[in-house]
This record gives structure tokens, sequence and C-alpha cells, in this order.
């Protein structure tokens, strides 16, 4: 009954996770922009983290050191990764952006072992070659009409998160995932007003909707999503944890399809069935080194 109930909240958070690029192309129709999008999610989300944690007296003392850790990873390195995967879902379809963002897990692996300054074996190459080839069948000819930074934005997403989670997982080990969660989407929420300022690109005067959908990411696919990932690893392990979750970009490809309107060719179909090759080799292939990009990711999570 335990892992049952391991298994449903993992593929629970998957498919929340999955629905996120969906809500956010039903908010980019409202007119509200990637800054004011993201900048509202974090701040929802962080509230509830924070209040939740501040309610159960668990949000401890943090050192300066603490301090300035989770704002290089939340302000810094998770606010980048976020705002290049919500531009590539404004600017290409989300399946296509979350079948890219899934290059990740191989690029854990070679990172982790170019860190780790063991030899670049097969187990460790492999994992990137598969998905590059998939990702090759994905994007297919760039003269056929595909948005050239959009895809770009959602590669370069793969690889800042890889970064992020390969840095995140030595630095903030001290912390409990929970309490990292909630610092980081607190200075996560600092990055993008400070940025939406700067920038002019912080406006509220989206249509109303805007709000259902703001709220259907920052509720459902950012504290619902990572709550259940947090209880169903505990439960199963990174590893089990960290496959069943490649279900995300399952549903978000059948989402695509059955809410926007969205279709993939065959071929892409084809390249991404390879790049989620790629990534479970990639995962397995991590954790036969004992660094689980599952388990890296439950040090720092908050997710595309």
């Amino acid at each position: 009954m335990v892992m049952r109930r391991g298994v449903a909240a993992i593929l629970i958070s998957a498919a929340a996770f999955g629905l996120m690029p969906v809500f956010a192309s039903f908010a980019y129709r409202t007119g509200m922009s990637v800054t004011t999008l993201l900048m509202l999610r974090f701040a929802i989300a962080s509230a509830l983290f924070l209040g939740w944690l501040g309610v159960r007296g668990r949000l401890g003392r943090l050192t300066g050191r603490q301090w300035a850790t989770l704002a290089l990873l939340g302000g810094g390195m998770y606010a980048a990764q976020s705002l290049l995967y919500f531009t590539a879902v404004q600017r290409i379809s989300p399946a296509l952006a979350v079948l890219l963002l899934y290059l990740y897990p191989a690029l854990v692996s070679v990172l982790s072992a170019v860190v780790e300054r063991t030899r670049m074996s097969w187990t460790v190459a492999g994992p990137i070659l598969v998905s590059l080839a998939g990702l090759t069948l994905v994007v297919g000819r760039l003269d056929t009409g595909l948005d050239v930074p959009g895809l770009l934005a959602a590669t370069g997403a793969a690889v800042a998160y890889a970064l992020y989670i390969i840095v995140g997982s030595r630095v903030s080990a001290s912390l409990s995932p929970s309490v990292t969660t909630a610092y980081l989407s607190m200075f996560a929420t600092g990055s993008f007003a400070l940025l939406g300022l700067a920038s002019g690109g912080l406006d509220l005067g989206f249509a109303p909707a805007g709000w259902v959908w703001v709220t259907a990411v920052a509720l459902v696919s950012t504290v619902l999503a990572i709550a259940l990932f947090f209880v169903g690893a505990t439960t199963l392990g990174p590893v089990r944890a960290s496959i069943l979750s490649m279900l995300e970009p399952v549903v978000t490809v059948l989402a695509t399809w059955l809410l926007l309107g969205g279709t993939l060719t065959w071929q892409q179909l084809a390249g991404g069935t390879v790049v989620l090759a790629g990534a479970l080799w990639g995962i397995l292939a991590s954790s036969a080194r004992g660094t689980s990009p599952a388990a890296e990711k439950t040090a720092v999570q908050a997710s595309s």
C-alpha cells in the first residue's frame, strides 16, 4: 500500500508538472508576459511554502553562506532556467519545448563525470549521444518554419537545468528539500520582480482570466507537484521516482494535442521517444555512480 501511494504521488506530480506549459500557454493568451507569469508563480508558491514551514516551526536559521547560496541558486541559476523554458513555451509548441528540456538527464550524466573527474565511459557518453540523435529528429530541418530562438531557449533551459542540478545538489545538501524549495522560490520571485521592473515587462493589466491560469501554474504545477514529488521520492527512492517522472513530457504532448490543438509530426514523436530513451539511460547511468539526477533533483527541487 505504501509503495502504491508512492507511485501514485509521483505519477500525479509528473502529470501536474506536465500541464504547466499548457497552463502557461493559456496565460499568454490573456496578455500576460513571461516575466509577469514567473514572478506571480513564484510569489504565490513561496508564500505557501514559507507559510507552511512557519506554521510547523521548520524555517530554521540560515547562515550567511546558506543565504548567499540560495540567492545564487534561486535568484540566478533557477530563475534563468525558468525564463528560458517559459520563453520557449511562448514561442514554440509546449510539447516540443518539454521534449527538448528532457535533454537534461543526459547532460547531468556528462557533467557529473566532468565534475567528478571520471573517465568518459560509454555509460557517460552514450546517453548524450542518444539524446542528441533524438534532438536531431525532433528539430528536423530548420527551414521548415520552426522558431529558432524558441528552439535555442528550450535547449538552453535543458543546459541551465543540468548545471543547476549539479551545483545545487552540492551546495545545498545541508538543508532539507522543503526549506530549500521555499527559499529558492522566494529568491526567484525577487529576481523576476527586479527583471520586470527594469525591463518594463512587469504588467498586471492582463485579462482577468489570466489569474486563473497563473494560479493553476502556481498551485497545481508548482506547490502540489513539488509536494507530491517529495512524498513519492521518499517512499520509492530517487531512481524509481526519476523514471516514473518521465510521464511529464507524455502528459505535455497529450495535453497540447487535446487542449491547444497542437501537433507533432511522426518524425518529431520518434525523436522525442529517442530523447526520452537517452534521458532514461542517463538516469540509470548516474544512479550506478550514486549520483542519480532524481537524487540531485530532490535536493534542489523546483522543477521546470
